[in-house]
C-alpha cells in the first residue's frame, strides 16, 4: 500500500479531534488517506477496547479514509523504547506515506507528546537501509504537526475545513462512549477533561477560521520553512 497522507496519534479519536477535517478534505480530493492509532485507549475512564474499536471503524467511514489500523501499544505507557520506534517504522515501510501528520511535540498528556517523538523517530528509522527490519527502506517526504490541542502555538498554516466541518463533527461524535456517555458514566460527578473537549476543538476551528476569513480551519506546524512560488496569488488579505 502507498498512502498520500498518514495521520498518527496516541488514541482512537485523537485524529478526529485534531485533523479530522483535513483528512476528509484530502480524501475528497482523491488522495489515499490513512490513520495509525498507536494505542486502543484501554486506560480511558469510559468505554472499552471492543466499543472503541467499533467507534473507530465508524469514524473512519465518516472520514472517508482508505486505511485505518491500530498498533496496539500500551495506553498511558507510550515510552521512547526502541521496540515501539521499530513498530512504527515497520508500518511506515508498509504504508509508504508521502506526508505524515503527528501530534504536537508538547502537551498535557504524556502519550500525546511521546506519540510525536515515536512517530518522528519511527519515520527516520524506516529510511535506514541497513536497519534489520522487514520491508524496503522508506522515509516520508513531509512531517506536519497538528496543534489543535495547544492554542498557545502559532501555526505555520491552517486548512479551511468549513465544508468538512459537519462531517468532522459526526466523526468525532461516533465515539459515543467518550463524548455522549449514558447511564452511570453520564451521571458521574468526576470531572473529565474530555467533557469539554469537543466544544473546545470546535472553538479552535472557529478561531482559526476567523483568522483567515472562513468559518472553520485546522492548524498545523512545520519545522521547516514553508516555500511559496507565487507571491501574487496568496490567500488571506493583509489589510
Amino acid at each position: 500500500m502507498k498512502l498520500d497522507l498518514l495521520a498518527m496519534a496516541a488514541h482512537p479519536d485523537d485524529v478526529e479531534l485534531t485533523c479530522g477535517g483535513t483528512l476528509i478534505k484530502m480524501a475528497r480530493q482523491g488522495y489515499a488517506v490513512g490513520i495509525l492509532d498507536l494505542t486502543e485507549g484501554e486506560m480511558g475512564t469510559r468505554g472499552s477496547i471492543e466499543i472503541r474499536r467499533k467507534e473507530a471503524a465508524a469514524a473512519a467511514r465518516l472520514l472517508g479514509v482508505t486505511h485505518r489500523e491500530n498498533l496496539g501499544l500500551p495506553d498511558a505507557h507510550l515510552e521512547m523504547r526502541m521496540e515501539y520506534k521499530l513498530a512504527v517504522a515497520r508500518r511506515i515501510r508498509a504504508l509508504r506515506p508521502r506526508t505524515v501528520i503527528l501530534p504536537y511535540w508538547e502537551g498535557r498528556h504524556p502519550d500525546h507528546y511521546n506519540a510525536a517523538r515515536l512517530g518522528y523517530e519511527g519515520c527516520f528509522l524506516a529510511g535506514l537501509k541497513r536497519l534489520d527490519l522487514q520491508g524496503e527502506a522508506y522515509r516520508p517526504f513531509k512531517i506536519l504537526y497538528s496543534t489543535t490541542y495547544d492554542r498557545t502555538v502559532r501555526p505555520s498554516f491552517v486548512v479551511d475545513i468549513s465544508k468538512e466541518f459537519g462531517r468532522r463533527s459526526r466523526a468525532i461524535l461516533a465515539y459515543r462512549s467518550q463524548f455522549q456517555p449514558v447511564g452511570r458514566q453520564r451521571k458521574s460527578k468526576v470531572y473529565l477533561p474530555l467533557d469539554k473537549l469537543v466544544d473546545e476543538v470546535h472553538l479552535v476551528a472557529r478561531f482559526y477560521g476567523d483568522m483567515i476569513g472562513v468559518e472553520y480551519a485546522e492548524p498545523f506546524l512545520a519545522k521547516e520553512v514553508m516555500q511559496v512560488e507565487d507571491v501574487i496569488d496568496l490567500p488571506v488579505r493583509s489589510i
